[in-house]
């Protein structure tokens, strides 16, 4: 599990792909991120969150 900004995510290993893969848990929307290591992992689950609370405000403006 990952927390970031109050969103939590779960994540998996695929090993044929050498790849994690994460989804953020608990929305109606769907947010997923991947990366082929922790680190990299991590960075792209505070862009996606970042990304989709951008998008939630844009909603809001129209």
């Amino acid at each position: 599990m990952m927390k970031y900004k109050g969103y939590i995510a779960k994540v998996e290993y695929d090993s044929d792909a050498k790849l994690f893969h994460g989804e953020v848990i608990g929305l109606k929307d769907t947010i997923t991120f991947h990366a082929t290591n922790p680190e990299e992992l991590e960075l792209e689950f505070k862009k996606s969150v970042d990304v989709y609370l951008d998008w939630c405000k844009e909603l809001r403006e129209k």
